[in-house]
């Protein structure tokens, strides 16, 4: 299993926005191939900044499937307006669990 981390900084003014496009995002990654499940988190001390959690079965499943994928390209027109600057993404492997 893969962790995907993304902080996502929503321009601020557009937190409500963002989170009803989202909801209509997240229909597109979740049939997706070797995708597992999400969880969307908004900051406390900074609410326009959202961290985005998605569990994968590889990173190919996410760097090649999703992202090679015609979703892919609705799912970038949909949220990466919302964006400012533009989020860096991080794959995590699990090294322990308590």
């Amino acid at each position: 299993m893969i962790l995907e981390h993304v902080v996502l900084p929503v321009i601020p003014g557009r937190e409500a926005e963002f989170e009803e496009t989202f909801a209509e995002a997240r229909s597109i990654i979740e049939p997706m191939p070797g995708f597992q499940r999400l969880s969307l988190s908004r900051g406390v001390e900074t609410p326009s900044s959202y961290l985005l959690l998605v569990h994968w079965d590889s990173v190919e499943a996410h760097e090649v499937g999703f992202r090679g994928s015609d979703g892919y390209r609705r799912w970038a027109e949909l949220l990466h307006p919302f964006y400012d600057p533009f989020p860096v993404v991080e794959h995590f492997a699990e090294v322990h669990r308590a």
